[in-house]
């Protein structure tokens, strides 16, 4: 069995991001941006697929782990026979290259320790070539370089087509290893200074947590949380990605397997209200203007997900030399999804940019007419069928989310209208509309026989995405049809206090197998249990979910409640935002209370 998806650890600069094990190997690592082929790829293959281990010689998992303070610098501790010692792992916010440091510190007696690096270009498929040169080991295979040295100094051989080294850290010594990418074509990188980079780090991280105006009692979990946003966010255009994973299994073995490394229109919302509650302007209005750069352009072409830099192909292949996690295969990258219709995301984008305007966010002039443009083309194509919120690869259908989020959209532009007269807009059609997309789902998404939303019309299968139907205020929570959904949720899709998405048996989605339970659809029901004053409810189901989050705070996509694991990519944008957005909606209940 591989390694759980649980047993890892997320360090990144804000443009790429490595995962590092229990044991101290880095398995995973693209660079030099999220999406870029990766470089270290064992988490999909094995360790022939490229990988990292700096490990005491002979030892095993960790003693215990854990990031520095509110910081995304990661400390890993063996307890050996002879002694213990530690290595910090963390990338450092780039200038122009990407650094991956790792520093191995003596704690107390003597450790004797040994690393493994095994470069391997793009997804594991191509062994470089490695040589000498000015104190550094140098791999090089096409367009890729990689720089090693390490201070001091410590010898290296090569074994195996990989980098091997092995020496002893006493009480108080230090050795620093600095790996660096740069373009092969190019002249050597600029040197680091690994131990000032590491102060830097800590200095940086430690700020920016300290901005966060949210001081309840789920502090810790929301700061991590954050601090993995943070992590996920692509620094030069703001863009958020979903995960900076691909091909993590939601079901161990099966083929539900997908790229995460892009950027979703379904997170813009929940995004920016998370960030803007915990105190977040900044990266908020990064977000904000990533999302209109994204969606410039012909309203009837807007897609559910754009690349880092708004990039719009995203062409979907398959890696056949990889055995994927858990021989979950296929492994993709790129993700075809992104040609489907899901009508949703004009709710979603409408409602971000109302959510922007409540917030006092300054609007970019042209933001508007897009709106507008949006809307027009929306009033005609709502009553279409689409593939809905959960991207089924099966035919399209009146998914009731999406006509939903098509009423939330008609409803949030005519509330624009409303507070700001003096913008363009035609509110008495918008108000029609709106009027026209309630009357059709009440009647054709509702089953009155079980006092329930349903998935689709004429559908008898439901879907944790109308939890957020009270959220978005298409119904008051006191409405009985809103306490009839929840109820039928929590009793069709429940398995061990967590939901999923829906039922693979009752929905045809196109794909074989099954998957866990959708962790961000369980904070969606703590959010509709605490709306509709069932706060006790809520607060259990919360703490539940918390226990879910590995031993440095991470969650992935989803979980899988039999097996006690984690499971899908990791950590997972969305689910960190429903933590967060959920225990700020706890903590402001009880201190209203």
């Amino acid at each position: 069995m591989p390694q759980d998806i649980d047993d890892y650890a997320l360090i990144g600069d804000h443009q790429t991001a490595a995962l590092v094990s229990r044991e101290g190997s880095v398995d995973w690592l693209c660079l030099p941006r999220f999406d870029s082929a990766a470089c270290f790829a064992a988490l999909l293959g094995d360790e022939d697929n490229g990988h990292w281990r700096l490990a005491p010689k002979g030892a095993g998992a960790c003693t215990r782990r854990a990031y520095l303070d509110d910081s995304l610098v990661l400390e890993t501790v063996w307890e050996t026979g002879s002694g213990t010692a530690k290595v910090i792992d963390f990338m450092p916010q780039r200038d122009r290259a990407p650094d991956l440091i790792r520093i191995v510190e003596g704690v107390s007696g003597s450790v004797e320790m040994a690393g493994v690096l095994r470069l391997r270009f793009d997804y594991g498929h191509v062994i470089p070539w490695m040589r000498r040169t000015d104190g550094h080991r140098i791999a090089v295979a096409g367009p890729d370089s990689v720089w090693l040295r390490s201070e001091p100094e410590v010898r290296t051989y090569g074994q195996d087509f990989s980098t091997r080294s092995e020496f002893t850290v006493s009480a108080g010594e230090r050795v620093a290893f600095v790996l660096t990418w740069h373009p092969s074509h190019e002249p050597r990188p600029r040197l680091v200074d690994p131990y000032e980079a590491l102060r830097s780090s800590l200095d940086d991280w430690r700020a920016w947590a300290s901005r966060c105006r949210y001081q309840g009692p789920y502090r810790d979990a929301v700061v991590r949380s954050l601090i993995t946003l943070k992590a996920l966010t692509y620094a030069p255009t703001g863009g958020i990605v979903a995960a900076p994973t691909t091909s993590l299994p939601e079901q161990l073995g099966g083929v539900r397997n997908w790229d995460y490394r892009y950027c979703w229109l379904r997170d813009s919302t929940l995004t920016l209200n998370a960030l803007l509650s915990a105190g977040y302007r900044e990266e908020a209005a990064h977000w904000r203007d990533w999302l209109l750069r994204a969606i410039a352009g012909d309203p009837a072409e807007l897609q559910i997900m754009y690349g880092l830099g708004g990039e719009r192909r995203l062409p979907e292949q398959e890696l056949p030399w990889l055995e994927g996690y858990g021989h979950s295969v296929p492994v993709r990258v790129g993700n075809d999804a992104v040609g489907q219709r899901q009508l949703d995301v004009y709710g979603e984008v409408l409602d971000t940019f109302h959510l922007a305007r409540t917030h006092g966010m300054a609007p970019q002039p042209h933001a508007w007419k897009i709106q507008s443009a949006l809307m027009d083309f929306l009033e005609s194509a709502w009553q279409d069928p689409d593939e809905g919120l959960w991207e089924v690869r099966g035919p399209r259908r009146h998914f009731v989310h999406s006509k939903v989020m098509a009423w939330v959209a008609a409803d949030r532009a005519v509330r624009t209208t409303e507070a700001h007269p003096e913008l363009d807009g035609d509110a008495d059609r918008w108000r029609a509309m709106r009027e026209a997309v309630h009357r059709e789902v009440c009647e054709k998404g509702y089953d009155a026989s079980r006092n329930t939303f349903t998935q689709s019309y004429g559908s008898t299968a439901l879907d944790a995405a109308t939890l957020l139907i009270p959220r978005v205020g298409f119904l008051p929570p006191d409405d009985p049809r809103v306490a009839g959904t929840i109820d039928a949720v929590r009793r069709e899709l429940s398995h061990d206090g967590v939901i999923r998405r829906y039922s693979t048996d009752e929905t045809a989605d196109g794909l074989p197998g099954s998957e866990g339970a959708f962790l961000a659809c369980s904070f969606w029901l703590a959010d509709a249990l605490h709306l509709t004053g069932r706060r006790g409810e809520a607060a259990a189901l919360f703490d539940r979910l918390l226990s879910l989050r590995n031993d440095v705070g991470l969650l992935a996509e989803e979980y899988d409640p039999v097996a006690d694991r984690l499971l899908g990519n990791f950590p997972q944008a969305f689910s960190h935002i429903g933590l967060v957005g959920t225990a700020l909606t706890l903590s402001d209940a009880a201190q209203a209370d």
